[in-house]
């Protein structure tokens, strides 16, 4: 017997973001999906390859990571973290070229739901525990470790 208390839904796992993960997400009805909007929250999004690079050049420096979240078919790893980059032209310049954006402020960033289960569209790479997500700037120095390496693609 599933006890709808305890069921694993887009609204509970909406809760679940909001009380223990501090991340302001909302259920979107209409496509039944758990989205958040870019503000108190940031989101570096890039290509898995580059994601992954990030990923094991922060674990090797001992640097704590924060949620990340892959999106299947596009093969793009978003990284929730601190909204502390400047707004600043040469930059998102810098991250066109590389294939990497910065979420603007408002814009909807997409979690992963109970309703990805049935066609997998987002999965998390490292699921939300608490709190803590990384500072952007700390994330943009491992892609730039990596960009300015020979043969780094």
């Amino acid at each position: 017997m599933e006890y709808p208390a305890f069921a694993n839904t887009s609204v509970s796992q909406c809760a679940f973001y909001r009380r223990t993960c501090g991340l302001p997400a909302c259920v979107d009805p209409t496509a039944d999906r758990i989205i958040l909007k870019a503000g108190v929250v940031g989101a570096i999004t890039m290509p898995d390859r580059f994601g992954q690079f990030v990923r094991d050049d922060m674990r090797f420096r001992g640097a704590a990571l924060g949620p990340v979240i892959a999106h299947i078919r596009s093969r793009r790893w978003t990284f929730l973290c601190r909204p502390d980059l400047p707004t600043d032209i040469h930059l998102f310049a810098e991250l066109m070229r590389l294939d990497i954006c910065v979420a603007p402020f408002g814009a909807d960033i997409a979690l992963p739901s109970p309703s990805d289960a049935r066609t997998p569209r987002r999965a998390w790479v490292i699921p939300p525990r608490d709190t803590f997500r990384p500072s952007g700037a700390v994330l943009l120095a491992a892609v730039r470790a990596r960009t300015t390496r020979k043969n780094c693609r």
